[in-house]
C-alpha cells in the first residue's frame, strides 16, 4: 500500500512539472531510437554482411564494401522516432507533425541513397565484364540516380507541404521552361551519350586526340557529364560529353584493332646529286643483295625499251638513275624487314620538289602499334637509309648551318 502511495505522490510531483515530464518521455523515446538503431547495425547489418560473404557470389567482396545495407538500417530509428512522438505527453501537435515530416523526409533520403549505392554496385560489377569497354552504362545510372533524387526531393517537398507528388508536378509544368534551362548541361550530355553508344564513337580504354581540348592520351571514364582522358604526360583532361558531338576528335582505335601503326615519313633529297648511273656504279651496287636481281632485271627492261629507239637520238634512251634505285632499295628493305607489315599498303614515292630538296616518301606499317616497339622500328628504318645514301652518289639536303659559314670563311 505504501509503494502505491509513493508512486502516486511522484505522480503528482511530475504533474506539477510538465516540462519534466514531456523531457522524460522524449528521452525515452531518443533512447529507444539509439537501441534501435545499434541493433540494426551492430546486429542485423553485420549478420547480413556475414551472410553474404559466405554466399558463392563472384562478387560479394564489392557488395559488403559499400554501405547500403547500412544506410537501409537508419530507417530504424527515425520509425522509431515518427510513432514514438505522439506518445510524448504536452508536445504541441505542431512539433510532434513537424518531427514526423521530418523523420519521413529522413526515410525518403535515405532509400533514395541507398538506391544509389546500389546503382554504384551495378556499375562495378558491370565493368568487371569484357564488353562494358564498348558499351559503358555510367552515364545512363546518373541520369537515374539524377531522376530518383528529383523524385526524392519532391516527396520531400510534398512531406513538408502537405501536398501530392503529381500535384507538385502539376505546378512545376509552368516552370518547364525554367527546369529546361538549368538542366541544359545535362539534357545535351544525355543526348551526346546515346549518340556516343549508338555509333559507337568511343569506348573506355580508346586512344583518343582533341588538339581543341589538349587531350590526347586514353579514355579512363565516361559519365554522363564528362569523358575522362588520361593524357601520355599523365596529365588529366575533362572533356564535355556533348563536345564529342559538336567538336572534332581523332580515335586510334582502328589502328590497334588492325595491330599495325603507319609510318609516313620524307627523306628530302638534293636534287643536283640526282645524275644517271655508270656501269662502275652499278657492278658496285650489284653487291648488295637485295639490289642483284633489281639491277639485272632493270637492265633486260632497258635493253629491249632501248632497241625499239634505235632510229631515234641517244639521249632519248631510258638509263638507270641513282634515284631510282635507291627508290627500289627502300621498297625492298621494307619488304625484308622483320617490323614491317606484309599485309598493309607499302610504297615508297617522291612528291613535289620544294626549296628544301626532293622529299621521297616511305608510306608503310608497322607490325605493332606499342608506342616504344613502333618509335623503334621508324627509327632503325630511317638510320639506316640516311646512312646508306651515299653509297648511291646521293646527297640529303640540309639547311647550311652555322659551322657551314664558318668553314667557309675559313677556306675563303
Amino acid at each position: 500500500m505504501e509503494q502505491f502511495d509513493v508512486i502516486q505522490n511522484l505522480q503528482d510531483w511530475i504533474d506539477q512539472y510538465p516540462w519534466l515530464e514531456m523531457l522524460s518521455s522524449l528521452s525515452i523515446v531518443i533512447l529507444l531510437a539509439i537501441i534501435a538503431n545499434f541493433i540494426a547495425k551492430q546486429v542485423v547489418v553485420r549478420g547480413i554482411r556475414k551472410l553474404i560473404s559466405k554466399l558463392p557470389f563472384a562478387h560479394n567482396e564489392i557488395i559488403a564494401e559499400h554501405s547500403v545495407i547500412r544506410r537501409i538500417a537508419n530507417i530504424v530509428p527515425a520509425i522509431v522516432i515518427m510513432n514514438g512522438i505522439t506518445t510524448v505527453p504536452h508536445l504541441s501537435d505542431k512539433a510532434i507533425t513537424f518531427v514526423q515530416m521530418g523523420a519521413q523526409a529522413f526515410i525518403f533520403l535515405t532509400i533514395a541513397l541507398a538506391i544509389g549505392e546500389l546503382l554504384n554496385i551495378f556499375n562495378l560489377i558491370y565493368q568487371r565484364n569484357p564488353k562494358s569497354r564498348n558499351k559503358p552504362i555510367k552515364g545512363y545510372l546518373q541520369l537515374v540516380k539524377l531522376i530518383i533524387f528529383i523524385v526524392c526531393g519532391l516527396m520531400i517537398l510534398g512531406t513538408f507541404l502537405k501536398k501530392d507528388v503529381f500535384t507538385l508536378l502539376a505546378g512545376f509544368g509552368a516552370m518547364a521552361a525554367v527546369l529546361m534551362l538549368v538542366f541544359q548541361n545535362t539534357i545535351l550530355s544525355l543526348v551526346a551519350s546515346v549518340q556516343i553508344a549508338s555509333y559507337d564513337m568511343v569506348r573506355l580504354g580508346d586512344w583518343i586526340e582533341m588538339p581543341s581540348l589538349n587531350a590526347d592520351g586514353d579514355v579512363i571514364d565516361m559519365s554522363l557529364h564528362t569523358v575522362t582522358v588520361q593524357n601520355f604526360d599523365k596529365t588529366i583532361t575533362t572533356i564535355p560529353t556533348n563536345k564529342l558531338i559538336t567538336d572534332t576528335f581523332k580515335n586510334w582505335r582502328g589502328m590497334q584493332e588492325a595491330g599495325a601503326r603507319r609510318i609516313k615519313r620524307s627523306i628530302h633529297i638534293d636534287q643536283s646529286s640526282v645524275h644517271f648511273m655508270s656501269a662502275e656504279e652499278q657492278a658496285k651496287l650489284k653487291e648488295f643483295i637485295l639490289l642483284d636481281q633489281y639491277l639485272n632485271t632493270k637492265a633486260e627492261e632497258l635493253e629491249k625499251f632501248n632497241q625499239q629507239l634505235n632510229n631515234h637520238a641517244q639521249y632519248n634512251h631510258r638509263r638507270l638513275t641513282n634515284l631510282g634505285t635507291f627508290r627500289a632499295y627502300v621498297e625492298f628493305y621494307l619488304q625484308q624487314h622483320p617490323g614491317i607489315s606484309k599485309n598493309q599498303s607499302l610504297m615508297v614515292r617522291q612528291l613535289q620538289p620544294t626549296s628544301e630538296g626532293l622529299p621521297l616518301e616511305i608510306y608503310a606499317f608497322t607490325n605493332t602499334t606499342v608506342w616504344k616497339e613502333y618509335e623503334n622500328i621508324q627509327s632503325d628504318i630511317m638510320d639506316h637509309l640516311l646512312a646508306i645514301i651515299p653509297e648511291f652518289g646521293l646527297q640529303v639536303y640540309q639547311a647550311p648551318s652555322g659551322t657551314d659559314f664558318k668553314e667557309s670563311f675559313k677556306a675563303s
